[in-house]
Parts: C-alpha cells; sequence; structure tokens
C-alpha cells in the first residue's frame, strides 16, 4: 500500500488542531491525535519531530489562515477589528492555541509566525499614522496591539459583539 504523505499530514495537522484547542500542549496527547487521524503516532514523530513542534505548525497555519483571511486594512481600523471579531467567531480554535501557547511558555512568549505576521501589520499601520490617516496618541504597535485584543476581549463579556468591537475602535481612533 502507497501512502500519501500529503494527505496523512493533512490528517495529523486537522486531529492535532482539535486536540491542542481541547487540551493545550500539555493536555494533548499523541496517541488521540494519530487514533483521530487514523495513523500511526510515530508518524508524528516522523512528520513533525515532536508534540510540540506539531503545535507549533498548527498554530503557524492557523495564524497563517486568520493573516490571508483578514488583511490588515488601516484606512479602516474598524471593519479590520470587525472581520478579525467574525474570523475569531468562526475559528474559535486559534483563540485556544494562542491561549496555551502564552500559558504554557510565558505570557511574553510570541510564535514565530505571530511576530513575523505582526511586523507586517505595524509597519502598515506606522505607514498610515506617518500619511495622517491615524491618530499619533499611540505608537504603531500599540495601537495595533489594542484592536486587536478589543477583537478578542469582546469574547470574555457577555454582551461581546461585532458591533460593540467596531464602536470601540471607531471611538479610539477617533481621538
Amino acid at each position: 500500500m502507497v501512502r500519501d504523505r500529503e494527505a496523512t499530514k493533512a490528517k495529523l495537522l486537522e486531529a492535532a488542531l482539535a486536540e491542542f484547542a481541547a487540551h493545550g500542549i500539555a493536555g494533548a496527547r499523541v496517541d488521540r491525535i494519530a487514533a483521530k487521524a487514523g495513523c500511526n503516532k510515530a508518524m508524528i514523530y516522523a512528520y513533525f519531530g515532536s508534540k510540540e513542534d506539531l503545535f507549533d505548525e498548527v498554530l503557524k497555519i492557523q495564524i497563517t489562515r486568520v493573516v490571508e483571511a483578514v488583511p490588515i486594512t488601516p484606512d479602516d481600523l474598524p471593519g479590520y477589528a470587525g472581520r478579525l471579531f467574525d474570523t475569531y467567531e468562526r475559528q474559535p480554535e486559534l483563540l485556544s492555541l494562542a491561549g496555551y501557547h502564552r500559558l504554557e511558555n510565558g505570557f511574553e512568549a510570541v510564535s514565530k509566525a505571530e511576530g513575523e505576521a505582526h511586523v507586517a501589520k505595524v509597519a502598515a499601520v506606522a505607514a498610515a499614522q506617518e500619511r495622517g490617516e491615524l491618530p499619533r496618541e499611540f505608537t504603531a504597535e500599540e495601537l495595533l496591539g489594542v484592536v486587536v485584543h478589543m477583537s478578542i476581549l469582546a469574547f470574555s463579556t457577555p454582551v461581546a459583539s461585532r458591533d460593540l468591537v467596531v464602536r470601540a475602535v471607531a471611538k479610539l481612533i477617533a481621538g
């Protein structure tokens, strides 16, 4: 029987996403990931090296999907925050993965994928500030951080809504 390497990896990544989102790095079990993917657990180590490396790959894929699905729009930060909210609502696994990553690695820990995505977004916000399109009361990094976290924090309140996020960001940049 011939193995389809890419199909096997895709099954493992899908199973790992569910497992890591539910249990974090420490609580996830490679046995459960392999069983759900219909694979031998040795395949996890062959394709990814370790459980931690598999987690990093899953997190990277989820971040890349969000970055591609919701490109930064410095000329419409309220809309950007709303679209992030929508994406997190459709894909709550990313918030779980990011939360577990920080819990298990320290709150200052940022994954490589998050760092790379963040650099380009900060540059876009800084350029908009230079053009006078966004306020300068905050650095570009601070402004982006507040906008992104408003879209996430809305999930921790019973009055969470897309409208709340959009209005809050609009108020923030209005000054």
